[in-house]
């Protein structure tokens, strides 16, 4: 809220009869909900005083908003984005055309126009220009990403240049970034990979951790000065039991974090945004120890984070389910100084986060009802999307 009331007035009038309007509707609709309950005036009261105050101290839509600058940052596993070629020394048998998905080019040419569609439609609830950055996961190669932004061109007008480093994943799918060049522009690509054992002593060959920094891009394409570091990554999974296997992603956000804490020895307030397929839920070890990342905002430290997501959890809210239940392993985690920055300064400073799950990327009907809707079901093609849903944060400015 503290974010909220450093706007001018000025800035908040100017939507006076939309805000209006809006409020008007939400009247309606509290007197709908209120006539079940007679006896609840008072209640019926507090609420349309609520409604009133969140629409006076909403940031508007910000596609009709001259005060400020907003960007969307969105993470998508993509599950198995694989074209139909055979890459030398990766175990991607089970997706070529003989293979036991019988991954054929049309079935590609769907995964694609459904990753486009998708991902065309981040962000699009705030800024019809959609998404500046999106990170992936579960994507075989550059290639498929060039085919990936091929398609979001094309058919959405989404222009977007894909960054993807090789790693050792012995299934040989890699974590990428895509980023629309007229709202973002990357300086520098790393990429750090991990050193782990499973429990039986196996060595883990995950995927590197990507990590880019760069700047956004005002809306008439100039650099705004305010630098950000931002990482994907997809930890190893839980294959074995959770238990058995947590050491691994323990030490996936040990490296991490070393990579954060050396960002900081340069840059003490820098704002670093860490995203990914963690394999692990807010409340586990390797988020809420090794990283440190909270709950609340108040119990942020200086250089500490911010996982945007942990609420949501609470609320019985998931990226993805498994066996009846909701998991959020895909996180967003903030640093401090990205929370905590003011907006008068100028600066990118944290508005909100979303979990991206609309009814086009959720099974409708069926036992599977209410859950992502994915590619493949039990080996059997779905021609769906994904099984986990895209997550997002918004980042603000002033003009």
């Amino acid at each position: 809220m503290c974010l909220l009331f450093s706007l001018k007035k000025d800035d908040l009038c100017k939507n006076h009869r939309k805000i209006t309007k809006n409020f008007c509707t939400i009247q309606k609709n509290v007197v709908l909900l209120q006539i079940f309950n007679k006896n609840s005036m008072q209640t019926f009261y507090r609420s349309i005083l609520v409604a009133f105050l969140l629409l006076c101290t909403a940031p508007f839509t910000f596609a009709e908003n001259d005060a400020m600058i907003l960007r969307c940052v969105a993470f998508y596993n993509l599950e198995n984005v694989f074209d139909t070629i055979h890459d030398e020394g990766k175990n991607d048998y089970e997706y070529l055309p003989d293979g036991g998905m019988k991954w054929t080019s049309f079935k590609y040419e769907q995964k694609l126009q459904n990753m486009a569609y998708a991902i065309a439609q981040l962000g699009t609830d705030e800024d019809p220009r959609g998404a500046a950055c999106v990170g992936v996961s579960e994507v075989e190669n550059i290639g498929c990403l060039h085919d990936l932004c091929k398609v979001l061109k094309e058919k959405h007008n989404r222009m977007y240049e894909p960054i993807l480093l090789e790693g050792p994943d012995r299934r040989g799918v890699d974590v990428g970034f895509l980023y629309n060049p007229n709202m973002f522009k990357p300086v520098s690509v790393k990429g750090y990979e991990l050193h782990a054992h499973y429990a039986d002593g196996g060595e883990v060959k995950s995927r590197l951790q990507l990590w880019i920094s760069g700047y956004m891009l005002d809306d008439e394409r100039k650099i705004v000065r305010d630098k950000l570091h931002i990482s994907v990554h997809h930890w190893p999974s839980r294959y074995g039991g959770e238990e058995s296997s947590r050491a691994t992603r323990d030490t996936a956000a040990m490296l991490c974090k070393q990579v954060c804490d050396s960002i900081y020895m340069r840059e003490p307030n820098a704002k670093i945004i860490v995203m990914g397929d963690l394999n692990d839920d807010p409340f586990n070890n390797s988020c809420a120890v090794v990283m440190g990342a909270k709950k609340t905002r108040e119990e942020v430290d200086p250089q500490g984070f911010f996982n945007t997501m942990w609420q949501k959890l609470d609320r019985g809210i998931g990226s993805l389910a498994y066996q009846g239940s909701w998991n959020l392993f895909d996180q967003i985690f903030i640093s401090e100084p990205l929370m905590n920055a003011k907006v008068e300064d100028e600066k990118w400073v944290y508005w909100k986060s979303q979990i991206f799950n609309k009814p086009f990327l959720t099974v409708q009907e069926g036992k599977d009802k209410g859950t992502p809707f994915r590619t493949v079901k039990s080996g059997v093609w779905q021609n769906g999307y994904a099984d986990h849903y895209p997550t997002m944060i918004y980042l603000i400015k002033k003009k």
